[in-house]
């Protein structure tokens, strides 16, 4: 296997190098990190997962150094296209320090929070560290780990975490499908697990579980999307689907909405958002109910409830690129029942999170859902993640949430 060409002969630090099938270069060359098992023709060396790893193209031109996993799907998550650049302690420390001074940079340093003082720090791919999250809770910070390539340098990173945020402890967190996926530990050391943590989040108190909430304790995406839908709830009835702890809900109901509903099929999550509630009065009446969601949907339907506003906001319904179709339809299903039980002027907040959905098919789902209603549909708000879960104009898989709300009417 040649060194590569690319500005002269760059020498290969890694002690792994890595060639590809023909063609297999595209997706890295228009920026993915990521480099599957099927798109290997040639492995030089060996190494345990978490090892430096070198990638070639079939010409032997390198084109990136990251971490090796022998035997996952994913078999390199690339880190850096810098040649000088190794993968030891000081890279992985200059990346955490680089991605905390961006947030510091927009929302300024943990003592200046007043409002909100819950950010995410580490983004995966848009860091530079593919697999690995990081959120901070106040004076805790949730590690979410991704992949087994990490175990090996989570001391580091749990460390310059703390030292960069000025966070008390690093919880780590595994996340579930990779323990099955990867191969990662289940059990990965961390400081000890608070049962929750209370947090603001423009000006609201909200409670985190680190031990065993969603992701990594709260969906910290929809901190700015939870204003933009309360900004429209004045007055109206609210019906929350899949709607976790209650954090759409108290914002709206804090923004004048004349009564709140939620569904979800997690009686814990049912729980907490009651708790939110309490923590943050607004006498607003709040009825929860635990339901799996596209029947009760279906059911309001016969029923002909009805509502002013409804936020659609599901988990992931595709999370693989064979099963799209699929996922589009069981979007399209729970949206058209929405569109069907708004009253006339009601407005649909809907979101998607599933990464391999786009802006334009899920607005093309809508615009089915909307034809088969036979309703009116109007755009007037896209929504997005916020500033702290930045986009790489080259990694479009950083793009997952989407949002869009609508204002509904008869023909």
């Amino acid at each position: 296997m040649s060194n590569a060409k690319q500005d002269g002969a760059v020498p290969s630090e890694a002690k792994i190098r890595v060639r590809l099938k023909p063609a297999r270069e595209k997706p890295i060359l228009k920026g993915s990190a990521w480099v599957f098992s099927g798109a290997v023709d040639e492995v030089d060396g060996a190494g345990p997962a978490g090892a430096a790893v070198d990638v070639f193209d079939q010409q032997g031109d390198w084109l990136g150094r990251g971490l090796w996993h022998p035997e996952a799907d994913m078999a390199v998550r690339l880190l850096t296209r810098n040649p000088v650049e190794q993968m030891d302690e000081a890279f992985f420390r200059g990346r955490v320090r680089r991605a905390v001074r961006l947030r510091h940079q927009l929302f300024g340093r943990p003592e200046t929070w007043k409002k909100t003082n819950a950010y995410r720090m580490l983004f995966s791919e848009a860091d530079g560290l593919s697999g690995l999250i990081a959120d901070q809770y106040a004076d805790a910070v949730a590690l979410h780990v991704g992949s087994k390539v990490w175990e090996p340098w989570l001391a580091v990173i749990r460390e310059e975490l703390k030292a960069t945020t000025g966070a008390l402890r690093v919880v780590v967190k595994p996340e579930r499908d990779a323990v099955k996926r990867e191969g990662l530990a289940e059990n990965l050391e961390g400081d000890e697990t608070p049962a929750v943590v209370s947090i603001l989040e423009n000006g609201l108190i909200f409670e985190a579980d680190l031990s065993g909430g969603q992701k990594t304790g709260f969906y910290l995406d929809q901190r700015d999307n939870r204003l933009n839908v309360a900004a429209y709830a004045k007055g109206r009835t609210l019906l929350s689907a899949y709607c976790h702890t209650g954090a759409f809900e108290v914002a709206a109901a804090h923004a004048g909405a004349a009564s709140v509903t939620g569904w979800d099929s997690s009686e814990p999550a049912l729980e907490q958002a009651r708790r939110h509630h309490e923590l943050n009065p607004s006498g607003v009446p709040a009825l929860y109910e635990n339901a799996d969601v596209p029947h009760r949907l279906r059911l309001a339907r016969d029923r002909r409830e009805s509502w002013d506003l409804i936020v659609l906001d599901p988990p992931r319904l595709v999370t693989r690129r064979n099963g799209l179709e699929k996922g589009l339809r069981a979007y399209k299903d729970i949206n058209l029942l929405a569109i069907k039980l708004l009253n006339p002027g009601g407005l649909l907040a809907t979101f998607s999170c599933s990464g391999l959905v786009d802006t334009e098919q899920f607005r093309t789902m809508l615009a089915w859902a909307a034809q088969d209603a036979g309703r009116r549909v109007r755009i007037l708000d896209v929504l997005g993640q916020p500033a702290d879960h930045p986009i790489p104009v080259d990694a479009s898989e950083c793009a997952y949430l989407k949002g869009l709300i609508c204002m509904v009417d008869d023909p």
